[in-house]
């Protein structure tokens, strides 16, 4: 069993950035594909950014598609998301989870079988 935890959330002006990181330990994440979502009021968690497995290939919501970034750390055993540019409408509660595949499909929520428990993130306009 893995536990996710994420940081680095905050508040932050419209065209500010932040990193979030996600620590992971219980278990290496590093043969895992990796993903962030994002939910704000509604009872639905939106994808944000995913990275896999494999090669490292990075997807990304068209929302946030260059402006944000999401790395890795194997021998840190973490996961980051950079923001860039940050906009009112990024405000949400920011979760990393880990995938459960072999084959990614990374805007797929319920192949994700461990979430961490989220941090805030608030963008003042």
């Amino acid at each position: 069993q893995v536990q996710l935890v994420e940081s680095g959330g905050g508040l932050v002006q419209a065209g500010g950035s932040l990193k979030l990181s996600c620590a992971a330990s219980g278990r290496t994440i590093s043969t895992y594909s990796m993903g962030w979502f994002r939910q704000a009021s509604g009872p639905e968690r939106e994808f944000v950014a995913g990275i896999s497995r494999s090669d490292g290939s990075t997807y990304y919501a068209d929302s946030v598609k260059g402006r944000f970034t999401i790395s890795r750390d194997n021998a840190k055993n973490t996961v980051y998301l950079q923001m860039n540019s940050l906009k009112p409408e990024d405000t949400a509660v920011y979760y990393c989870a880990k995938n459960a595949r072999i084959y990614f499909s990374p805007q797929r929520t319920f192949e994700y079988d461990s979430w961490g428990q989220g941090t805030q993130v608030t963008v003042s306009s």
